[in-house]
């Protein structure tokens, strides 16, 4: 009993009251002229696009799309994405690298160091569309069929890579006192200026990776069930994500462009994703009134696979058929059988003597009996009507 007490008084200091900050941030590969540093942001990052496309490739390859098309279209989605998710992170907090209200204070060397963190999602959704357009032309496939296959990918990817703010630092939300709060070095130089060193911060990071991975299995049975085409599961992934984004940038205390709209001011982020819910919403009704497409297919109009032609012999080639069977008359062929019980000719089948008997001659009671004994018989036996 004492031993039990012991170990409640000491169970809360094993169970951490908030969560812990990351002590590592990535590796250094040595090389003649230098070290090349490798960011654990950028890891999250590729390990996410890894997974997510993992995903995609499994559901594009069950709609029966051409083999390495997955391949021949995220090799230009990909780029572009990053590209435009760079822009959109540029735009939405510009101070870093423009200075506050466009003064020229900032640094626009910052704009491609990529691994500092720093992309928005819907600059990366965006030209990655117009990336994945170009790879689907390109193949031959309908990029509102590649979007709905992409969608659950997708979403699995953000979950993976929003833990790069994490190991960055970044992003989070304001104070808490909940026992999952985050812990921030205070002298990294994101840290809030003027709190108090031990000040714990909500993990939006951790929120959004919980809501997207949750959003990948809502995906996945919603399109199990109604078997969505048309972009309509791209759509629905659309309205998921921001309705879990305005609550969660709402939470976020870092620098973003405010935008005042309706009278109120809030962040660009909230806005943008409250307008791209509305959007998504509006085209998810409306390609509901198409139905479904006839035929369901991947590919664009006269890029489906040829039907392979009916194989025609070659007239030279002598083909093994197999003639049929001959039919087997009493009087001829059956009669050339052997009696399986005694190994001679068949009852039915004249002699010899018979075979030399003048025309017109009947045949003795002797032949008659003969014919009715089988293999006992030693005289000629006439021709029956039936066997037996």
């Amino acid at each position: 009993m004492q031993a039990l007490l012991q170990a409640a008084a000491l169970s809360p200091a094993l169970v951490p009251a908030s969560i812990p900050s990351p002590g590592w941030s990535g590796f250094d590969i040595p090389l003649p002229w230098g070290n090349l540093r490798i960011h654990a942001y950028a890891l999250c990052i590729l390990a996410g696009i890894v997974v997510g496309l993992w995903l995609t490739s499994v559901r594009w390859a069950k709609r029966g799309a051409p083999e390495g098309s997955v391949w021949d279209i995220v090799i230009w989605a990909i780029p572009f994405g990053i590209i435009g998710g760079r822009l959109y992170h540029v735009v939405s907090s510009p101070d870093a690298y423009f200075g506050p209200n466009f003064d020229g204070t900032g640094d626009l060397s910052l704009i491609p160091q990529i691994q500092r963190g720093g992309l928005g999602i819907w600059g990366a959704v965006v030209l990655g569309a117009i990336g994945a357009w170009i790879g689907c032309r390109r193949s031959g496939v309908k990029l509102s069929a590649f979007v709905d296959a992409a969608a659950p990918g997708l979403l699995l990817a953000q979950a993976i890579g929003r833990w790069g703010n994490y190991f960055n630092q970044e992003l989070f939300g304001g104070p808490t006192t909940l026992p999952w709060g985050l812990q921030i070095d205070p002298n990294n130089p994101n840290f809030p200026a003027g709190m108090p060193a031990d000040t714990l911060f909500h993990p939006t990071f951790l929120y959004e990776s919980l809501w997207n991975l949750a959003g990948v299995l809502v995906l996945l049975a919603l399109d199990r069930r109604f078997h969505f085409r048309r972009s309509r599961l791209f759509w629905l992934y659309a309205m998921y994500y921001t309705l879990g984004r305005v609550w969660i940038e709402l939470l976020r205390i870092d620098d973003a462009e405010q935008i005042s709209l309706f009278g109120v001011t809030t962040r660009l982020n909230v806005w943008t994703s409250i307008f791209v819910f509305l959007a998504a919403l509006a085209a998810f009704i409306l390609l509901g009134f198409k139905g479904r497409p006839e035929p369901d297919s991947v590919y664009l109009p006269s890029h489906e696979p040829a039907a392979e032609p009916a194989r025609v012999p070659d007239p030279g080639t002598v083909t093994n058929v197999r003639a049929p069977d001959t039919v087997v008359s009493d009087s001829g062929s059956r009669g050339n059988l052997p009696d399986n019980h005694s190994g001679s000719r068949h009852a039915s089948d004249p002699t010899e003597e018979a075979e030399a008997a003048p025309a017109g001659a009947k045949p003795g009671p002797d032949a008659t009996a003969a014919g009715h004994s089988g293999s006992t018989a030693t005289g000629p036996a006439p021709e029956a009507g039936t066997g037996k």
